[in-house]
């Protein structure tokens, strides 16, 4: 059903962007007879053109952050003080397989109880857990917890790390909150809401202007009708993956701030701006709302400091390696030697065929980093990213993946000396361990009374 290499996915605009989807289908699909069959191949036509070169990764570096050099670790922690790195959260994702919604908005102590969450394991499972089985994995039951949405949470954190850098390196620690830039990407859908934490917690001390937003457009799926692709009004609207979330910050007019007296009023910034923004940071840190470990440890100077170095050697992107999850294995980005290309590369699960999840053992954190992020930025501007396809509720979507930055710029592979497993909230399995990493946040020193401090700035 292929012909030729398909059509690059066009950047200009949404509209350009939703064309060149129904052109690369339509290319790439020829003489698909219905969607159905297209599901049925669905792993064929997503396939690694290099799977049968994989092996081993060969290169990824061994971080021992016992071993940093006192200036590496000061150059790190001045690079954040001074404002000169940006802060990503990728919060769109629709969390289908965690049952619960939007991930920023969840709130464990006010949504979850102990016979709930022994219910979501064991519709996950199709197989009964009982509330005493996942009390027995709990160290603190959900309604001990901080009432706060996990979104909430994400952005006290790095404030209250901040502050903490603040007082160690004998600065104001307003006016190193002040300094921060960061970029917020939720799904269009929830952004109000996610607006209005924002300003209940007064933009959690950053300075608005320099907090700047992307709702993540959500797309209908593509029918086939009598041989053509078409973009179908009449099918659900998804998300295109976190690919189109990096390619969506490259379109005009679609990076935006918000004045906190503006009543959600759009500031936008023409692409070129973001780019011209981009330029003055050295690095981007683009975390994971699901990530686990930022919980306790927002700010990793050991692997900031490891970060500057690599951009001074030429890399552009950096990314993590983790094992798996023994108890509910993952899917996501596998890492591997490509024989072909002569180097590691970080690929995304559903192009590894029949490759089962446990079956995965060099996994991407998806925690990653862009050192001088204008590099990157541009050339997923020049070239867009691959465009894997999936089939849900009998429309035809896309999926590309925001990991396949690893292809066009030089990428370096980094795990620590232990390869701990990865401690993400994906499932309902393993929110057992997100109460308790929650509960971990919480039982920082010193971060009720932060929280308290800043809930009564409202």
């Amino acid at each position: 059903m292929t012909a030729g290499t398909p059509p690059r996915v066009d950047l200009r605009s949404h509209q350009h962007y939703i064309s060149s989807c129904v052109e690369i289908a339509q290319q790439r699909l020829n003489g698909a007879r219905s969607i159905a069959e297209i599901r049925s191949q669905e792993n064929e036509f997503n396939l690694y053109p290099h799977l049968g070169d994989l092996e081993d990764p060969h290169q990824i570096l061994e971080h021992d952050e016992h071993q940093d050099s006192t200036h590496c670790r000061d150059r790190a922690r001045e690079a954040v003080a001074q404002g000169q790195i940006l802060f990503e959260h990728a919060a769109a994702g629709e969390g289908t397989r965690l049952m619960l919604g939007a991930k920023y908005l969840i709130n464990p102590a006010r949504d979850l109880t102990v016979a709930k969450i022994a219910r979501l394991m064991s519709q996950e499972a199709g197989k009964e857990i009982t509330p005493s089985e996942v009390h027995s994995r709990l160290e603190y039951p959900p309604e001990s917890l901080l009432p706060l949405a996990l979104g909430t949470r994400h952005m006290l954190q790095l404030a209250f790390e901040l502050e903490k850098l603040a007082r160690e390196l004998g600065e104001d620690p307003h006016l190193v909150l002040q300094r921060q830039h960061m970029l917020v990407i939720v799904g269009e859908e929830m952004f109000f809401q996610v607006l209005r934490d924002f300003y209940r917690w007064r933009f959690f001390g950053f300075r608005p202007e320099q907090v700047f937003f992307l709702a993540q457009k959500s797309y209908h799926g593509l029918s086939l009708q009598d041989g053509n692709f078409i973009y179908d009004p009449n099918s659900p609207r998804r998300l295109h993956n976190h690919g189109q979330m990096v390619m969506q910050q490259t379109m005009d007019q679609e990076i935006f701030w918000v004045s906190p007296v503006s009543h959600g009023q759009r500031n936008r910034l023409p692409s070129a701006a973001v780019g011209d923004w981009l330029q003055g940071f050295a690095d981007k840190i683009s975390y994971n709302i699901e990530d686990l470990e930022y919980l306790t440890a927002a700010l990793d100077y050991p692997h900031l400091a490891l970060v500057l170095e690599l951009a001074d050697q030429g890399y552009r992107m950096v990314m993590e390696v983790v094992a798996n999850n023994p108890i509910k294995p993952q899917k996501g980005g596998m890492a591997a030697w490509d024989r072909n290309l002569g180097r590691d590369v970080m690929i995304e699960s559903f192009q590894l065929g029949q490759l089962k999840n446990e079956e995965i053992r060099f996994l991407n954190r998806n925690f990653n980093h862009y050192p001088r992020p204008y590099a990157a930025w541009k050339q997923v501007k020049e070239h867009g990213l691959p465009m894997p396809i999936a089939v849900k509720d009998g429309y035809l979507y896309f999926q590309p993946v925001q990991g396949d930055i690893n292809f066009l710029v030089p990428t370096a592979f980094i795990r620590r000396q232990v390869l701990r497993p990865i401690q993400n909230l994906k499932s309902p399995a393993t929110l057992p361990l997100a109460i308790n990493r929650l509960a971990a946040q919480d039982r920082q020193p010193g971060f009720k009374e932060f929280v308290a401090r800043r809930s009564a700035s409202q």
